[in-house]
């Protein structure tokens, strides 16, 4: 990390609702990120990541009202592969609305590299699924279309748990308590998100 990045290992003494001041990184993003969570999202995810410093650590900003829970996961993937094959540094801050793929893409920062800004919200709900089979054929066809539409959701819910554990990991909120309350849409503000350990600061 630059001399002149604040050390995030010592956000945690700062006082709850931080100013900005104190966290003078989070005031220019070098990846700001809006609107659906989808493929157009994660062409400018890459060109300005592709952008950003090549030293240091990077902030990302994201504003979503939601969208492609799997392009949420590509480009925390990515941010992955970056952490682990060069050490780099990521801080995520959202912005206003952190809903859905949002709050999926949040998952992949641990709670001490994450800040909301002031009134943010975030939610959290089941994945969605919208689907009609028709059967027509051989019955043992059918069987087999019935198993092949059942194995998609149960594998859609593996996928769902791995990234609520992720966004809880560090936090105060254990897995029972959000798989208890993602069905009915979680909206969590700001400073209880803070308060839940969800995020390090608002800022």
């Amino acid at each position: 990390m630059s001399s002149d990045t604040p050390d995030p290992s010592s956000f945690s003494d700062c006082a709850p609702g931080g100013r900005i001041n104190q966290y003078p990184l989070l005031a220019a993003p070098h990846v700001m990120l809006a609107g659906p969570v989808d493929h157009d999202m994660y062409a400018s995810f890459r060109q300005q990541l592709a952008d950003a410093p090549d030293k240091g650590t990077i902030v990302i900003a994201i504003s979503t009202l939601g969208g492609d829970p799997e392009v949420a996961r590509l480009m925390g993937d990515q941010l992955r592969l970056m952490r682990e094959a060069h050490g780099r540094e990521f801080l995520f801050l959202g912005k206003v609305a952190v809903y859905s793929a949002g709050a999926t893409f949040m998952a992949y920062f641990p709670v001490d590299k994450r800040f909301l800004t002031r009134r943010t919200r975030i939610m959290i709900h089941e994945r969605l699924i919208t689907k009609t089979i028709n059967l027509s054929g051989p019955l043992h066809t059918c069987v087999a279309e019935l198993k092949a539409n059942l194995h998609e959701i149960e594998h859609s819910i593996l996928i769902q748990e791995e990234g609520f554990r992720a966004i809880v990991e560090g936090s105060r909120v254990s897995i029972d308590d959000l798989l208890r309350r993602a069905p009915e849409n979680w909206y969590i503000e700001a400073e209880e998100a803070r308060d839940l350990g969800l995020v390090l600061d608002v800022i």
